[in-house]
């Protein structure tokens, strides 16, 4: 790993640490993370499984009242990197995926307890009137987020690939493999609470239609996608034609209330 690619892990790992609290780009997302440490260290192939497979765990990983998920930024970048540079298959991803996640867990609930400095500070500057004072205290929360990711991403990206290898290759089996069976469960609860989401009456014939073309088909992710689209537009423009007739037919018979209205 040479030092143009170090700096961009960096700036990837800050970018999804910020992204962990502001939730509006995503890009702590494992689906996004894992691509973009992929693409940085040439193997965009190997970041995208593993994003993907990741992505479907993290799906039932969620901020619950003051309950705190998982972290999914610093388990995506550092176990992509991890798996990338010491040649490692996407089940030893996953292993190293989830205690990173719970580790990732403790430690951002340490920086938010730290940023509650800057907030009552910015509470400060507004009684004073002073917006500059303000937006540094903004600033400096945020950055404290993303160094709360960079700074792990530093210090792995320093180990050689070789020591990397041979401690992920001394950890026991029976631990990795208990790891790897965990992460399938939470993988497979993550779908069902999709599943659950989408448990209306109107949308289960085309999820059925999906299941049959898949079980009988060779479709592949693309194709399926694409028939994804065509099934929404469909839905829509059945949907808002229905409602316009629904419209056209009320206010007809309103007109004809009226007509009669006015023959008596």
């Amino acid at each position: 790993m040479n030092g143009l690619q170090i700096i961009l892990l960096l700036i990837v790992a800050g970018i999804c640490g910020m992204g962990s609290v502001l939730d509006e780009a995503q890009t702590h997302r494992p689906l996004v993370a894992c691509t973009l440490v992929g693409l940085v260290l040439g193997d965009i192939t190997t970041g995208i499984i593993l994003g993907g497979t990741l992505e479907m765990m993290a799906l039932g990983w969620m901020n619950v009242g003051l309950a705190m998920a998982p972290d999914t930024a610093i388990a995506s970048v550092i176990s992509t990197i991890l798996v990338i540079t010491a040649n490692q298959g996407i089940g030893e991803g996953i292993a190293i995926a989830v205690p990173l996640a719970a580790a990732g867990q403790a430690l951002t609930i340490f920086v938010r307890t730290i940023t509650v400095f800057f907030v009552h500070k910015a509470d400060n500057y507004a009684a004073e009137g002073n917006f500059r004072g303000i937006e540094a205290m903004h600033l400096l929360a945020l950055a404290m987020q993303a160094l709360r990711v960079m700074i792990p991403t530093l210090i792995i990206s320093m180990i050689s690939a070789q020591a990397v290898s041979n401690f992920l290759n001394s950890i026991p089996e029976v631990i990795t493999g208990g790891l790897q069976i965990g992460g399938g469960i939470i993988v497979v609860v993550g779908y069902a609470m999709v599943i659950n989401m989408m448990d209306v009456p109107n949308l289960k014939p085309f999820f059925y239609i999906g299941f049959l073309f898949a079980a009988f088909t060779n479709f592949n992710l693309v194709g399926f996608g694409g028939l994804g689209l065509c099934f929404a537009l469909l839905f829509i423009q059945l949907k808002y034609n229905s409602s316009n007739k629904t419209v056209v037919a009320t206010e007809q018979a309103s007109m004809t209330y009226d007509d009669d209205d006015l023959d008596a």
